[in-house]
């Protein structure tokens, strides 16, 4: 909080603030900067040696109150009261193809259905998602999402979800069957889906 009150202070200043010595602050910014959260840098002040000089790095800033997800619920349904379900529609169709250009992109040299579900976990995660998959016994595959960072917005909007699941369906291929076992935003524990090669069956 005393960095994000006031950037580039010393470690010394920190413990002044926090009412601990100087070089117990240093070990535990020392522990913030291993995980990433601080960094430090010289900062000259005349003679003697450079003062280090703490500052937060952008992946602190989670650690701090953030209403985005307040405010896209409010503007979901701005859009929808204000221009109209249509409205609403046309902004979630216009992510999903988005979505879908890039999911394609990442995908591109992957014919085997496999490497494209290890690609679609790839860039799930990477969203958030906390994506895993599975194969299982009868030879489907079980793509899972233990986590959804937009759940705000699908729980106020279930065109997101709609429209995520017709993007899985675009990117695997048509002759590839996705069914959703398990929805987050209907009290699921995850959010799953079955994936089948029609193909094989």
């Amino acid at each position: 909080m005393a960095l994000k009150m006031r950037s580039g202070l010393s470690s010394a200043a920190i413990g002044a603030e926090l009412g601990i010595t100087g070089e117990a602050a240093r070990q535990q910014l020392l522990r913030l900067a291993q995980e990433g959260l601080v960094a430090s840098a010289n900062m000259s002040s005349g003679v003697g040696r450079p003062t280090q000089a703490w500052s937060l790095t952008p992946a602190a800033q989670s650690r701090f109150p953030d209403t985005h997800a307040a405010l896209t619920v409010q503007l979901l349904d701005l859009i929808g009261s204000t221009l109209g379900e249509t409205a609403l529609d046309t902004v979630i169709t216009a992510r999903e193809t988005l979505t879908r250009e890039a999911y394609e992109g990442a995908m591109s040299d992957k014919p085997d259905l496999r490497d494209r579900v290890a690609a679609l976990v790839a860039l799930r995660t990477g969203e958030g998602y906390m994506a895993d998959w599975t194969e299982q016994p009868d030879g489907s595959l079980l793509l899972v999402e233990n986590h959804c960072p937009i759940c705000a917005a699908a729980t106020a909007c279930q065109g997101f979800c709609r429209a995520e699941l017709d993007v899985f369906r675009a990117v695997l291929g048509p002759e590839v069957s996705v069914e959703r076992e398990e929805h987050i935003v209907s009290g699921g524990r995850r959010c799953s889906y079955r994936i089948t090669s029609e193909s094989a069956s």
